[in-house]
């Protein structure tokens, strides 16, 4: 089976376990641990997203940021570029963008140094799985390029999997925020 075999299977596995996840809701425990791994912060730029199908809402946990923050939301540029991110307020208008996600209808083009993530899928490496296009692993290695940048993935605990395939291209994330809690990425070993 190749690599991408590999990936699509765990795709559809990830995608049966959120489905069901949605249903049975747990958005108001996700929202407080993803405020809580991202802390009372001020004067940052910080990206979440619009929910598409079962993603997880970031929604309460962006209105609240906005707050002391400013807060954007991505736009697909075109295929095989990074993502652009133009800012969000809980009063933007939004309209219908690139694979059915909702972006705002103006304001300001920005650069995140704090990102919540969706995915497909996860393990417990904080590896992510996403949709397949490479969007966000471009975003990162480029945003990381420029300096310091912090990447939370949101999930719902079953979207969790065994250990992912990792392709060199592919960007970690700091952490993985779900219902249950929080995973992080294992410190590497001392020298």
């Amino acid at each position: 089976m190749t690599l991408s075999e590999q990936k699509a299977a765990l795709r559809r596995d990830a995608y049966a376990a959120r489905k069901a996840a949605f249903a049975e809701g747990h958005g108001l425990a996700a929202t407080a641990a993803l405020l809580a791994e991202i802390g009372p912060v001020s004067g940052h730029v910080i990206s979440g997203y619009m929910p598409i199908r079962t993603e997880l809402d970031p929604i309460p946990a962006m209105t609240a940021l906005a707050e002391r923050n400013r807060v954007c939301v991505p736009v697909i540029a075109a295929k095989g570029e990074p993502l652009r991110f133009r800012e969000w307020t809980p009063a933007a208008e939004m309209v219908p963008g690139p694979f059915g996600a909702l972006i705002p209808a103006d304001g300001d083009w920005l650069e995140p140094d704090i990102l919540i993530v969706p995915l497909v899928g996860f393990d417990r490496a904080a590896n992510r799985l996403g949709y397949g296009g490479g969007f966000y692993d471009r975003t990162l290695a480029r945003l990381r390029a420029n300096g310091p940048v912090r990447a939370v993935g949101f999930a719902f605990a079953a979207q969790q999997l065994p250990p992912l395939p990792v392709e060199p291209t592919d960007q970690p994330l700091d952490a993985v925020v779900t219902e249950a809690g929080t995973i992080r990425p294992p410190e590497p070993p001392l020298p």
